[in-house]
């Protein structure tokens, strides 16, 4: 692919492997590439929001006529779609409330679907850009394996009308490669719209100290600087949330990616203190006591992930306070671990209706993420966004205002002056 794109080319990096980086200057806020899709998929979710094809958010959308469930902007984008939804049309309709494949699982049918489609020689060819794509099938842990076994499993039952199937270990070995390489696409407030596979953008290695950011429009990805870059510089990205401190944030590369980052930021751990700062008090905090609450926002943290999808709100919101209590008496407001569940606070506040909880955890949330977030982050958008919206509703124009303007500098940037995001916030305010 980088042949063909002006100021990219491909170099080996001494402990990364297959790299990218720029041949001639590029500014802040410019587009280095844009690619499509190899394939994706939208989630159950945002059905009847987005069109299953181009991802266009809008009202009025049409319907298909046989599933009634998946959702469409015009017949050209059906007929566009037909050859991967007609994969789930009859399928869901056949199972009803049994049919259950995880994301991931439809994600891989689509790419075993379009290998079919375009009679490619081998399965890694094409969807791995000759081998490009990382696959850690070794390195999975026994939890990771079973998850996969099971996927495999559900692959069978819910698509073996439409599909043949590879053998079991190259299934195995694609999910690898879609958990490795998979992209979540978002839209402007970071909600989860759908997962899709780009073999271009995998060959982008992470940094904690990135130099480009990787937002979509529609089903694209677009890869934009967010700082000024000289020649031979590397084209990195972030793989992972940059708020929390090093250990946190090469604990969840090992999990997720089984590499640990060596970044100049890694190595000096120059903004954990910041990041785990602790109250103010007469007498010093002893370095045991904080150890032991570090403990306990992880074990938080984990058990409110395990509930999420499980308890009612109003018990998730009881969580977020009982925790946010219990680390608030070693704690500052800024540290991390607080500022992760007041955003967990401030969703299960927005599910449940309540803007004023909801703009009460995000006036707290939104001073710490721009002191520890990097510059031009779409965190940061995201919460003014949502408290710009969230202060509108309230009759708090100037306040609102205000915010949707700080929102817009980072989008610009990180979007593109040009995305309908970007436009849509314009629009937004001028109505306002």
């Amino acid at each position: 692919m980088t042949g063909s794109i002006e100021g990219l080319e491909r170099f080996d990096s001494p402990g990364k492997g297959r790299s990218l980086r720029v041949t001639r200057p590029f500014k802040l806020g410019e587009l280095l590439f844009s690619c499509p899709a190899y394939s994706y998929v939208l989630s159950y979710e945002e059905r009847g929001c987005y069109c299953e094809s181009c991802f266009t958010r809008k009202n009025g959308l049409a319907k298909c006529g046989k599933c009634h469930k998946a959702f469409y902007c015009n017949v050209k984008c059906q007929k566009g779609d037909w050859a991967m939804h007609k994969l789930e049309c009859s399928a869901m309709t056949a199972f009803g409330e049994n049919w259950c494949p995880s994301e991931t699982v439809r994600l891989v049918a689509r790419i075993l679907a379009k290998k079919k489609m375009q009679k490619e020689r081998c399965l890694s060819e094409k969807i791995l850009q000759i081998g490009e794509m990382q696959s850690h099938i070794e390195d999975v842990d026994n939890e990771k394996r079973e998850m996969n076994e099971a996927d495999v499993a559900r692959l069978h039952r819910f698509y073996s009308k439409h599909l043949d199937f590879p053998d079991h270990k190259d299934l195995l070995t694609l999910f690898s490669q879609v958990a490795c390489n998979g992209f979540t696409i978002e839209d402007d407030e970071l909600s989860h719209l759908g997962t899709a596979v780009y073999p271009d953008v995998a060959l982008i290695n992470h940094s904690c100290l990135p130099s480009v950011i990787v937002t979509f429009k529609g089903t694209s990805a677009e890869i934009r600087a967010v700082k000024n870059m000289k020649p031979g510089d590397e084209v990195l990205i972030s793989y992972i949330d940059l708020l929390y401190p090093t250990d946190d944030r090469n604990n969840r590369l090992r999990e997720s990616y089984y590499f640990t980052c060596d970044c100049q930021e890694c190595k000096s751990k120059s903004r954990d203190k910041t990041k785990l700062k602790v109250r103010k008090q007469r007498d010093p905090i002893e370095p045991e006591i904080i150890s032991n609450m570090v403990r306990y926002a992880r074990k938080a943290i984990r058990e409110f992930r395990a509930s999420k999808h499980i308890k009612p709100p109003s018990e998730l919101l009881e969580m977020c306070e009982q925790s946010l209590e219990e680390m608030g008496a070693v704690f500052d407001d800024s540290n991390v671990y607080m500022l992760h569940m007041m955003y967990q606070a401030m969703g299960v506040c927005l599910y449940m209706e309540d803007p004023e909880g909801a703009i009460r955890y995000g006036e707290k949330i939104l001073k710490p993420y721009k002191q520890l977030y990097p510059p031009y982050s779409l965190n940061v958008s995201s919460m003014y966004l949502k408290l710009g919206r969230l202060y509108m509703g309230w009759e708090k124009h100037s306040m609102g205002i205000s915010a949707l303007k700080k929102a817009m500098a980072i989008m610009e940037v990180a979007h593109g002056k040009d995305h309908y995001y970007v436009t849509e916030l314009r629009n937004e305010m001028t109505q306002k």
